[in-house]
């Protein structure tokens, strides 16, 4: 059994009282884009791309992305 990767950009967006149209023009990705990074549904992410939410965010990575280990 897998772990899975969870991100918490919806948190972060929550807490920054910020709307998923404006963090993907700062990021500058489209906002359909965006939406699939935000439920999870990516199967990849680029780094610099990571780096962008990060500095958009004012948040480090740790705070986008989580590691669930699966459950026993």
């Amino acid at each position: 059994m897998e772990g899975e990767i969870i991100f918490n950009i919806d948190v972060m967006l929550a807490k920054r009282k910020m709307k998923l149209g404006d963090l993907a023009e700062k990021v500058g990705i489209t906002p359909a884009n965006m939406s699939v990074l935000k439920t999870g549904k990516a199967k990849a992410i680029r780094i610099s791309t990571l780096v962008k939410l990060c500095d958009a965010l004012d948040c480090d990575v740790c705070d986008i992305i989580e590691y669930r280990r699966p459950e026993k």
